[in-house]
């Protein structure tokens, strides 16, 4: 899995430095799964997501058809498959390698959802804790951000916030993209136990069709995902090899 995890890492940074507007979105993928197998995997783990623009929007988007226009973000999600284990990693770039102020304020509101979520899996720590965290965080944030309105207890309590985050986040890792195990055994959630491996991946996605936002938020999605083993003391990002600080990938992708 850690070979796994590092092939993939390698590809998303190559998708990185190649992107540019003009390129289409099967063409960055061409790039990801060319690095997938060069490396020695077998294959991706599953189907690779390429969406620039409002396609990032579209959750399980595979059609990877159209072209990418500077100004957009492109959200990736890819993993290979190496000696039968998977890995899954998620990361959002500016197509030009530059994000806008309105990229960059959702940006750093799923990048600390992310975050609060990571320092919540560790050994004997409920599973759910870090899906709570990261709904808490995001709907903070667009409070914050004036794109909802009200309570950040109320709307956590009513689900406000599931228009724009509308999965939880993570799942099992393993020989399966979605592996299997329980969630909750006699209905208590489960705990961590040492070598388990989760994904974790906190999402905002506003849709080009809502309305009831400011027509800058319109079109923005961003998830970032990473492969989190646990530890016996606390817990190991297995695909830390690829930046998610908008500093980091700035940086990248202008060398």
């Amino acid at each position: 899995m850690r070979r796994a995890a590092e092939i993939s890492a390698e590809a998303h940074c190559r998708a990185m430095k190649i992107s540019q507007p003009g390129l289409y979105e099967y063409q960055l993928q061409a790039e990801i799964e060319h690095e997938f197998m060069s490396s020695g995997a077998s294959s991706p783990a599953y189907t690779s997501i390429v969406g620039g623009g409002k396609n990032g929007c579209i959750l399980h988007y595979i059609e990877n058809r159209d072209r990418l226009k500077s100004g957009d973000l492109v959200l990736i999600d890819a993993g290979c498959e190496y000696q039968d284990y998977a890995a899954d990693i998620s990361r959002t770039f500016p197509v030009n390698g530059r994000f806008t102020a309105a990229q960059a304020a959702i940006y750093d509101v799923v990048l600390a959802a992310q975050t609060a979520a990571i320092d919540l899996i560790g050994p004997g720590l409920e599973y759910n804790l870090a899906n709570e965290a990261t709904i808490r965080v995001i709907t903070q944030g667009l409070v914050d951000l004036g794109i909802l309105e009200g309570s950040v207890e109320t709307l956590i309590a009513e689900g406000g916030y599931r228009d724009f985050y509308m999965h939880s986040a993570g799942h099992w890792l393993g020989m399966d993209v979605h592996d299997v195990g329980d969630y909750k055994i006699d209905n208590h959630w489960r705990v961590y136990e040492p070598g388990m491996v989760v994904t974790v991946e906190p999402g905002i996605y506003i849709s080009p069709q809502n309305k009831t936002v400011a027509a800058k938020w319109r079109g923005i999605a961003v998830r970032i995902e990473d492969d989190v083993l646990v530890t016996k003391t606390g817990n190991e990002d297995l695909t830390s090899g690829v930046p998610k600080t908008r500093d980091q990938i700035e940086l990248l992708m202008a060398s």
